[in-house]
């Protein structure tokens, strides 16, 4: 039985720097903020702390220098730009899975048979 082999990668956007400003772990974040309403709440979900869930989106408010997340009541929602943003990672984390399917199919899965 021959095996099966996948490639994967995985995205993310870094400042100048090397620093982490966005990825698949921001973009959890602001999924459970929207989707929960609540820092609180969504640091609960993803069994973080409420401070790491704030720290890691204040570092990429400000690497970004727009703001992603806002008060909006007693609770949070997302700025236009945090939803913005979200969709051009997740078309950018498929287009970049895609061209390594291709260039995994095209250069490599032959070799592995």
């Amino acid at each position: 039985m021959a095996a099966e082999f996948i490639v994967h990668s995985k995205v993310w956007i870094e400042d100048g720097q090397g620093n982490a400003v966005f990825g698949a772990g921001r973009y959890a974040i602001l999924e459970a903020v929207e989707r929960l309403r609540s820092l609180q709440a969504a640091a609960k979900e993803l069994k973080m702390s409420y401070r790491a869930v704030w720290c890691r989106i204040k570092v990429s408010e400000e690497c970004l220098g727009q703001a992603l997340v806002v008060r909006d009541g007693r609770g949070s929602k997302l700025t236009p730009f945090a939803h913005e943003l979200m969709t051009a990672f997740l078309d950018m984390e498929r287009r970049v899975r895609r061209e390594a399917d291709a260039a995994f199919a095209d250069h490599t899965l032959n070799m592995l048979k």
